[in-house]
């Protein structure tokens, strides 16, 4: 009993590890797309499908798992996810061919669906009402850091040593960070069941749908260019692996930066004037990218700008579901997730169809036209004067 303090402390940390490994299991094809095509002997827009179905796989499981597993105590939950997220990556290392990488991951990410919704729903739970919005944030920095030092080691080690030892490393992080959750989170933990009604409230609230709706937006309009982001930096600019990996670097630690911020800065300003700040820095990023393509500098800045709302803003979208309903959480942030995947596989496919016919600067301009309609929405889901939250 004397260590369920300390426990419950560092749980918020180990909760954050846990996405640092999901995040990388998720982007890892995105950063060693030349080594996975020449690798398996597949095109670069065959090797992009690896992104474009896990999302699908990843879109549909997360609603349905919560749903299935929301009754199961949490620690047992998300220490099981974490062990199957690092024996599948463990056995992407040894996958003979492309449909066998294929398969792995899709079984992987069928599982490794539940733990980004089931982290910040338990998140919830173990810290007081006042740090929530801070805490699911800081939980999120998880995926800032898979950006900002998985996706660079993952292109530095993947150009060097090839794609398999990639994903053997990224499987032994999971090890590491299925033993620390296994130590620091505290056990008993149990969130609201979700069922039937559950999902049909959600189906009737209208914020929320809209709230939804900005996630697949935004994801969608990242994702036309992140997955390709590599290639086309070597095609627009000839630029070097080692180059690619420092503006895959640059993306991450302003990813990381901007979380650190939004977590400062939530609890004062509010969710809403967050989310559209952090909105309006992606959109900016963007554009520079895509009016920029072709200069190697320029595109680097973008990528910079671009960052700070890469991360930030989906964590603000999961503060704001589950301020806008508290007792539906387990369910938004399941389908904030799920929502979050359909907008990679729209993005990551729609910029697969482009890049195959060679329309390399196009991929910036659909971009922009997403996240466009993404701050539109964010500005029609301005809470009342007094609410500004």
């Amino acid at each position: 009993m004397e260590n369920a303090p300390a426990a419950r402390r560092f749980a918020p940390t180990a909760l954050m590890l846990g996405n640092l490994v999901t995040g990388c299991s998720v982007l890892a094809p995105a950063g060693m797309l030349p080594e996975l095509a020449s690798g398996l002997d597949v095109t670069i827009h065959a090797a992009g499908l690896l992104i474009t179905f896990g999302a699908i796989t990843l879109c549909i499981g997360s609603p349905l798992t919560a749903w299935l597993t929301s009754r199961i105590e949490r620690r047992t939950l998300l220490t099981t996810t974490l062990a199957v997220l690092a024996f599948g990556n463990l056995a992407s290392a040894f996958a003979p061919d492309y449909v066998s990488l294929l398969v792995i991951r899709l079984v992987m990410l069928a599982v490794g669906a539940l733990y980004t919704p089931q982290a910040a729903g338990t998140a919830a739970i173990i810290v007081p009402v006042e740090r929530r919005g801070s805490t699911i944030a800081y939980i999120f920095l998880g995926w800032s850091l898979a950006a900002a030092i998985g996706l660079p080691l993952i292109t530095f080690i993947a150009s060097r040593y090839g794609w398999r030892a990639a994903y053997g490393g990224i499987g032994v992080l999971g090890c590491v960070s299925f033993v620390l959750l296994l130590l620091r989170l505290p056990g008993g933990l149990k969130g609201v069941p979700v069922d039937l009604k559950t999902w049909r409230a959600v189906g009737r609230n209208k914020a929320i749908l809209l709230l939804l709706a900005i996630t697949m937006l935004q994801m969608s309009g990242q994702f036309v260019v992140f997955t390709f982001m590599g290639p086309l930096l070597k095609k627009l600019t000839e630029a070097s692996p080692d180059a690619i990996g420092m503006v895959f670097a640059i993306y991450g630690v302003c990813g990381f930066l901007g979380v650190v911020i939004a977590t400062r800065i939530v609890d004062t300003w509010g969710p809403y004037r967050t989310s559209l700040l952090f909105t309006c820095l992606l959109l900016a990023g963007i554009t520079g990218w895509a009016l920029g393509a072709g200069s190697l500098v320029l595109m680097a800045v973008a990528v910079a700008i671009w960052g700070l709302g890469f991360a930030s803003t989906n964590s603000m979208q999961q503060v704001r579901l589950v301020a806008a309903a508290p007792p539906l959480a387990s369910a938004t942030v399941a389908l904030n997730t799920s929502v979050l995947y359909i907008g990679q596989a729209v993005g990551s496919a729609t910029g697969g169809l482009l890049f195959a016919r060679e329309l390399l600067h196009a991929l910036g301009f659909v971009a922009v036209g997403f996240v466009v309609l993404a701050l539109i929405l964010v500005v029609l889901t301005r809470p009342a004067a007094a609410a500004a939250a």
